[in-house]
């Protein structure tokens, strides 16, 4: 790393960051092998995920108001137990490679989230990697409780995030649309930034924490469980454009983290209060 910090070209790809910061991945489950789950949201379209060993294989029926193509295929696919009936499904469009979902099945309320991350062209006021949130019910079980909804409750929080043992971060959750984050150990070390980034509530505790990032062309979607403030856990992806611009980078990894401080703002000032 250059000792210019601040010169963005020397910063590295998301594809030379990838090795090794993969070590604290989950066991793949196999609990959802066998089974078929639709997916529906409030424009009526339905996404039929069946799950293989390692695959998943989906219908996309548009519902009114959708412009998106049916389709239909079978990606390679990552299955993740988060809790008791909560999975994180990770796949990669093969017919659209610029296309990358994470999906969040909880089998217990009978409700989903998929995050949708699109590489395209940066612009002002636009990231090179955008998401799009999309809630949805499970046709196949009864709903019970609350859907999954964007959630102010990490602002205020500054945790650590450790990889591997060579990669750890830490994040400032700042406001309903910004974190900071800088590198305390691996190759980025000394690099920090504020990027734009989303937060879902999924259950008490678990949220869906996505984040793009405007000097590399990249954007990252992960799920985690601040349940016990010392045993943080998360799980996700990293998903974005390779270092020669021609092709995508995507893999998963997972972090183990902990609490470092909590910043309680006066009500006036609170930045929860802007979403």
């Amino acid at each position: 790393m250059t000792d210019n910090l601040s010169d963005t070209s020397t910063w590295l790809p998301l594809d030379g960051l990838a090795p090794g910061f993969d070590a604290s991945k989950a066991e793949p489950s196999t609990d959802l092998e066998g089974r078929t789950f639709t997916v529906v949201d409030d424009r009526g379209t339905r996404i039929v995920h069946t799950f293989g060993s390692g695959t998943v294989s989906w219908e996309y029926q548009p519902g009114e108001g959708d412009p998106t193509e049916p389709a239909q295929q079978m990606d390679a696919c990552e299955v993740v137990r988060v809790d008791d009936g909560l999975y994180y499904a990770q796949f990669h469009h093969e017919y659209l490679p610029n296309e990358a979902v994470s999906l969040f099945l909880d089998l217990r309320s009978g409700y989903a989230l998929a995050v949708i991350s699109i590489i395209g062209e940066p612009g002002p006021g636009r990231t090179a990697v955008q998401q799009m949130f999309a809630p949805g019910r499970i046709e196949e079980l009864e709903q019970h409780g609350e859907p999954p909804a964007p959630t102010t409750e990490l602002i205020g929080r500054r945790v650590m995030w450790v990889y591997s043992s060579e990669h750890a971060y830490e994040h400032v959750y700042l406001s309903p649309h910004w974190y900071s984050w800088q590198c305390l150990a691996g190759p980025e070390r000394g690099l920090a930034d504020t990027d734009e980034q989303s937060t879902w509530r999924l259950r008490p505790g678990i949220c869906v924490f996505a984040w793009r990032e405007k000097v590399i062309p990249c954007a990252s979607v992960t799920v985690a469980d601040h349940r016990d403030q010392k045993a943080l856990r998360s799980h996700g992806v990293l998903f974005g454009a390779d270092e020669a611009g021609t092709g995508q980078t995507h893999f998963t990894f997972g972090a183990h983290g902990r609490l470092l401080s909590n910043t309680v703002y006066p009500a006036e000032y609170d930045p929860a209060r802007a979403l």
